[in-house]
């Protein structure tokens, strides 16, 4: 493991379990809040979110606005590891089953789904777009692959204000996020779309 990215994953767990504990509540509305002011999204595109675990910036309000507002949602399933991520269709209610790395996840049966935009999960986020996640690569390989396969498939980084960092190490096979998220607002890293 490159050092600095783990001298970088260290700090930001912390930076991560600090900003949950005072976020207090409301922040999973001001998410939502955020992200349907300011990324563009057709109506029918898909949204791919994730159940999150322990500190992370929880987007359940966001999929659950989206659902209501007829987009097809997603919840990743590990594969295998060292493989990109499946996405299988998800709505508010359905029943979840426990995945890979103390993850949630829908039944094996669900349909799967390529999304047109990718809500992930980060320990950390800088200025340009880079992230750093839990060191495993699955979101990287899986937006590499829905790159490849699918033009215009956004990365919409989901976190707290308090995890951005002044510049992240970054390595050749790193998927950068082209839009963040935070209860204090939305900025795009690159040109944004006209929409989804």
């Amino acid at each position: 493991m490159n050092a600095a990215k783990q001298a970088a994953r260290a700090a930001a767990v912390l930076r991560r379990d600090v900003a949950c504990a005072k976020a207090g509540s409301g922040i999973a509305s001001r998410l939502a809040d955020h992200f349907f002011d300011s990324v563009p999204m057709r109506s029918d595109a898909s949204i791919a979110g994730y159940a999150a675990i322990g500190s992370e910036a929880d987007p359940a309000e966001l999929l659950a606005r989206a659902s209501a507002k007829g987009h097809v949602c997603a919840l990743p399933r590990v594969v295998r590891k060292a493989a990109p991520l499946a996405f299988l269709r998800w709505k508010p209610g359905d029943a979840l089953i426990a995945g890979a790395h103390g993850t949630r996840e829908p039944n094996v049966g669900a349909p799967e789904c390529w999304p047109d935009i990718v809500l992930v999960p980060l320990l950390a986020f800088d200025r340009v777009g880079r992230r750093i996640g839990y060191g495993g690569g699955y979101y990287d390989r899986t937006l590499a692959v829905l790159r490849q396969q699918k033009s215009g498939v956004v990365a919409v980084g989901i976190a707290f204000s308090a995890q951005e960092a002044d510049e992240l190490p970054e390595e050749e096979f790193d998927a950068r996020l082209d839009w963040i998220v935070t209860e204090v607002g939305a900025r795009a890293f690159a040109v944004a779309s006209s929409g989804v």
